[in-house]
């Protein structure tokens, strides 16, 4: 676990708390990828207007997600 979330937990108790840690995960992983605030900016500038790089990124978010909604037994 990156040292930013040490208390993280997969466990959440709806699935649009479920929705907003997929995108703190994704949002950690490119970060711990990417350490530079001043690079990830620029690259935020670049995928920002590529409908491509948004739609790459929004199955990384989902595929986040499907990994919490299963821990958490789809919320039944």
């Amino acid at each position: 676990m990156p040292a930013a979330a040490p208390d993280l937990s997969l466990i959440v108790p709806t699935a649009a708390e479920g929705f907003d840690l997929a995108i703190l995960l994704s949002r950690l992983a490119v970060k711990a990828m990417q350490g530079d605030d001043a690079v990830r900016g620029v690259l935020r500038e670049n995928y920002a207007h590529d409908a491509g790089l948004l739609t790459s990124a929004s199955h990384v978010v989902a595929t986040h997600f499907a990994t919490i909604a299963a821990a958490n037994g789809y919320w039944r």
